[in-house]
């Protein structure tokens, strides 16, 4: 599985497309990658990134269309944690610099990368003129069934069934701790406060336990940005299944 601590295995070029398809938040296809940031991607870059599970790529017709995949909104939110590329020079230094104030400035606002980069109708127009072909079905994944529920308003119930198959993907076991953090990235476009409702529905549930972190100190600014207010306290881990 890839992490941030791969990247610096990475090419500038590579790294400039997963951060691309973060921004962009939307499949992408070589001609618009190239109107908008002045590259493609193809051959050895695009192979890498694929064979990595970042990427998803439909070569079915062409110009080929690329998207992140789970794991590569993943790796591309947390980028600014690691080191650039030695061959990436100023320009490639200079974007994790900006990645890195870019997080630190949501994890203050609490908002999501899934959400501030989500596209809205009048944003998602391509950037070309040229027709296009129609676009496949894009790959279902639990990100995008989030989406699909953000589209529209969704009841308490099928956000807590979004909660409970988070969990099931992100846990070790049943009854297992998972972060709160790694729950809202795995549905990083459900509304927030819609989350944060069902979740505090949810310990009304036998089998669902959400505690504070005991270990105050062992918490990341992230850990901290996503927890979840019950009572008085700020709580950061969940388990469902047995006690």
């Amino acid at each position: 599985m890839t992490s941030p601590a791969d990247v610096p295995h990475l090419t500038p070029n590579q790294i400039n497309a997963l951060v691309v398809l973060m921004v962009e938040a939307r499949r992408l296809t070589n001609v618009e990658l190239k109107e908008l940031a002045g590259f493609t991607l193809t051959g050895k870059d695009n192979t890498k990134l694929v064979d990595l599970g970042l990427v998803d790529t439909d070569r079915t017709h062409r110009p080929f269309a690329h998207e992140l995949t789970e794991q590569g909104w993943r790796v591309a939110r947390q980028l600014h944690t690691a080191a650039p590329p030695k061959q990436g020079g100023s320009t490639t230094r200079s974007l994790f610099v900006v990645l890195s104030n870019l997080h630190r400035s949501l994890d203050r606002l609490r908002v999501s990368h899934g959400d501030f980069f989500k596209q809205t109708e009048a944003t998602a127009a391509p950037a070309t003129s040229e027709p296009r072909q129609e676009a496949p079905a894009p790959t279902v994944t639990a990100t995008t069934t989030a989406a699909a529920a953000a589209a529209a308003p969704v009841s308490a119930a099928e956000v807590e069934a979004l909660v409970r198959s988070a969990y099931r993907d992100l846990a070790t076991a049943p009854g297992a701790w998972v972060g709160i953090a790694d729950v809202r990235d795995r549905l990083a476009d459900t509304d927030r406060a819609a989350l944060d409702a069902a979740l505090r529905a949810m310990v009304g549930r036998e089998d669902v336990r959400i505690i504070p972190v005991a270990n105050t100190k062992s918490l990341t600014a992230r850990d901290r940005a996503a927890a979840v207010r019950i009572g008085n306290e700020d709580n950061h881990a969940l388990a469902i299944g047995p006690a």
